[in-house]
Order: C-alpha cells, then structure tokens, then sequence
C-alpha cells in the first residue's frame, strides 16, 4: 500500500517494453501444492447461474491471497471445483503481493496482456478506475444480494461499481494469545500498564506486535486520537496536525516502555504471534484461519484498545476482497469469468470460506450461518468492525501511504520528532498530489 502509483507516462513507457517483449507477461506464481486436507480441498461445488461456453477458456487469475494464512490454497482449491464441474475452463492462478498487483496489472493493462481476473482489494480502485483498467459490474451482477457496505467500498462517486465483493472487512483488530493474556486492555492506560507487567515478567517477550513498517498500522491510531487523513472533500490531505502528532508520540512512548520490539514488520510480528514471543498483535482479519490453527482455544480477539486521552476507540480502514475485471475483456472469457464469479459467491462457497479462513462473507444471507452466529472469532472480528471506517478508494490515497510511510520508524526510534514527521509527512503528500494532476 505503499508504493507510488506509477504516473501515467512512465507507465507507458514501460507498457511500450513490455509489449516488445511479449503478449502476457509471466510472473512467476508461488509455489502451491495441490490442496490434499479436506478442509481446503473441497469447497462446495454447487451448480453454478448460467452455462458458460464449451471451448476451451483458460482465466488467468492474479491475486494477493498468500500461502501464510491458506489464503491462495483457498483460490486454488475453488478454481479447482469450478473446472471439476466446467473442465472446458481451466485457471491459472497467480499470487502478488498487494502493491505488485498494483503495479503489474497497471502495466500489463496498458501492454494489452492483462490477466482475465484479479482478486484484490478496495484501494485498488482508484488507480484502476482513473487509468481506465477495469469495467463496471453493475449491469453484470445482481450487486443486491450483498452487504451494502461491502459494494459501497468499491463505487465510484458516479454511482457505478467496479467490483464484487468476495469478504467483508479487510480490517485490524487486536487479537490476543490467552496462555500469555488472559484479558485484553481494553484502553491505552491499561495497555501500558498491563504491558509493562507482562514484559517484566517474561523476559524476552513482547507484549504487543505490529507491522511498523506500514502506514495501514498506524491510521487506526490516529482515528483514535480524532484525526484523519483528508479534510472533508475526501482529497486533502491533513497529516500536519495536532492529532497527527499525538499518535506519533503515542506510539513512540509505546516502543520506549519496551512493550513492541526495535523494529517489525510484518512476517516478524507474525512469527513472533504464532510462536508466542508476544502475547497481542494488531492484524488483519485475513489472518484469524492461521492463528485460530497456530493457537485454538488461545486466540482470543478484541477491539483495539480505546484512546485513553480521547475517549475514542482506533478506526481501522474496512473494505473487504473483490473481483475485478478487466476492461477490455469479452466474450467467452467474459462469460466464464461472470459465471466462476457467480459460483464463487453463491450461498455454500461464502460460508465454506468462512468456515475455512474465518473471514466474514460479503454475502447478505450468509451473515445468519451458524458457523458465524456461534462463533466468538468472528464475533469479535465484527465488533472490531463497528468501529471502523471506510478505507478511501481516491488515487490521492496512495500518496498518504507513500507520504507516512518513512516517517514511521525514525519517529518510533527517537531518531524524529512527532512535529517533524507530521510536517514532512502533509509535504510529501501534496507534492505527490499535485504531480497526480
């Protein structure tokens, strides 16, 4: 979430490379092995909305599900039955990280070599939409049938909407390893508190884990401390205030009392979780399936802690996974990829991926599964959500990521002031946004 969006002329220059030197690019896919345990090797293959045509169609499918938390076995596994009962349809499917996606789809788009259907997420939206990558699915799909909020994450201010909704959420909460703490502080006072105890206690522990290394980390504290990151025509930035300070300092007082570690980023806090070098780590909800299996009964999950000083709860972004589709695409493909689509979403898919990665459907009538309603995971993870906000699909979204980004861990070091960071931080988005215009 972090990388500049590439501007449209470097863009095509690459694009022109690209097309010299082949038709389809071809990165190279994670390895997977073919699914065998039956809680990923057989999702629900229930008859699917509309005949897709009979010669061959193969759907080239990028997306940023990863190995870690069984994520791309899942995308395996469901292409997998969908050519089980369609054989004339075969998938190829591909694995980036988010901002690769980002990046590699914008150039193969503009090469005429882009892949026939992405699983990724809301922020990819503005890129797309304003490069003109994708179509609209509004006349494709009964959108209807979903979580409002969940198609609200993806449409334009024209009303229209650029995808279908696969999960609902895609947002942090803090989730909690029992053995290690058996209650959650429920604000920041406690957290301090709680944590100092907890670390003196055992030594070479941390209390509490995050990737710090990323500005989607550090936005649910500032909502925390009140503060956004645009003003209210959802376009200009407002990193340079006070709030904006009060959650550096906040989060450097954190780091100084020797609750999170030196540095983490993301595979560190997560390693660090599962092996239970720390007793808390705020992430995502894409990531319940591996805790619940690397702890069980331990995992415990809860808001993050209120603001103390503000009375306010951290707002971390919610958006969900989607489909997308590309452009320029028609035809038999077009058909294919609106039918796996429809059998991916379908009632029994959305409640096996539930069931499977612990992920919220985006489904409406699967929300009153059972499989949701009597679980506590999923229940907290909903919670979390009550306090959450829509993540902003704008292009000037990517140039906050880029702007907070290198202010984080000198700010968490000592090595910057708060003042300083914020200041530098409103800079470099404006400079970034005026170089979008």
């Amino acid at each position: 979430m972090t990388k500049k969006l590439f501007p449209l002329f470097s863009v095509l220059v690459i694009a022109a490379m690209v097309l010299a030197a082949c038709a389809q690019p071809t990165p190279v896919a994670t390895e997977t092995a073919a699914p065998v345990e039956s809680e990923t090797a057989a999702p629900a293959a229930t008859e699917t909305t509309a005949p897709v045509e009979s010669e061959p169609v193969t759907i080239n499918l990028w997306t940023k599900e990863g190995e870690a938390d069984g994520g791309l076995q899942y995308v395996q596994a469901l292409t997998e039955a969908y050519t089980a009962a369609h054989p004339q349809v075969t998938f190829v499917v591909v694995n980036k990280d988010v901002e690769t996606l980002r990046e590699d789809f914008q150039t193969a788009s503009l090469a005429g070599a882009a892949p026939e259907l992405l699983w990724t997420v809301s922020d990819h939206l503005g890129p797309f939409t304003t490069a003109d990558l994708i179509q609209p699915v509004d006349s494709l799909f009964d959108l209807s049938k979903f979580v409002k909020s969940a198609t609200d994450a993806v449409k334009s201010p024209d009303g229209q909407t650029w995808g279908v909704p696969i999960s609902n959420g895609n947002h942090l909460m803090l989730l909690y390893n029992k053995s290690l703490m058996p209650t959650p502080p429920a604000n920041t006072d406690e957290l301090i508190s709680m944590g100092t105890d907890f670390v003196t206690a055992n030594p070479g522990k941390y209390a509490l884990v995050f990737n710090q290394t990323e500005a989607f980390w550090f936005v649910p504290w500032l909502g925390g401390f009140n503060g956004k990151v645009f003003a209210e025509d959802g376009k200009t930035p407002t990193l340079n205030t006070p709030e904006m300070i009060a959650t550096f300092d906040f989060l450097r007082s954190v780091k100084a009392a020797g609750l999170i570690p030196a540095e983490s980023d993301y595979d560190v806090s997560d390693t660090m979780f599962k092996e239970g070098n720390a007793a808390m780590i705020i992430n995502g909800d894409w990531t319940l399936g591996g805790y619940k299996e690397a702890l069980g009964e331990n995992l415990g999950v809860a808001p993050i802690p209120m603001v103390s000083a503000t009375g306010t709860y951290p707002a971390p972004y919610t958006s969900g996974t989607f489909f997308m589709i590309p452009k320029d695409l028609s035809g038999a493909k077009l058909d294919a990829v609106i039918d796996f689509i429809n059998f991916a979403t379908n009632y029994d898919n959305q409640v096996d991926m539930v069931t499977k990665l612990t992920r919220l459907p985006a489904l409406t009538e699967a929300l009153s599964a059972d499989v949701i309603t009597n679980d506590p995971i999923l229940s907290g993870s909903a919670a979390q959500m009550s306090y959450g906000t829509p993540m902003p699909t704008v292009v000037e979204m990517r140039c906050v990521w880029d702007a907070i980004k290198p202010e984080l861990l000198p700010v968490y070091n000592g090595e910057e002031t708060g003042t300083d960071a914020a200041a530098k931080a409103q800079a470099a988005a404006e400079t970034c946004i005026a170089g979008l215009e």
